[in-house]
């Protein structure tokens, strides 16, 4: 069944995303992703496009309790309509 995560990461580095939305398929594996910067930048990646700063992961993503276990995280599960709402967001941008 496919799932909808959303993980905050508290953190002070320019070039990296403070807000991930990932789409996970059966296997927990990505099938899409957006990233948010604290500049207001959106990027997106699925299985026909990556860049030198974003891509599908290759490992199954962690249980929410793992990333949750490091207090910079905050991972928690979103519905379908709000990964979508992020997903033509960051499509529209790019």
């Amino acid at each position: 069944m496919t799932s909808y995560v959303k993980v905050r990461w508290e953190h002070e580095f320019a070039e990296e995303p403070v807000e991930v939305f990932s789409e996970l398929g059966d296997d927990r594996y990505e099938v899409r992703k957006v990233e948010v910067y604290r500049d207001g930048r959106l990027d997106w990646a699925d299985a026909t496009r990556d860049t030198d700063t974003i891509g599908l992961g290759e490992v199954p993503f962690p249980d929410l309790e793992e990333i949750n276990s490091q207090e910079e995280f905050h991972a928690e599960t979103i519905t379908a309509a709000e990964f979508e709402a992020a997903w033509a967001r960051a499509r529209r941008t790019r």
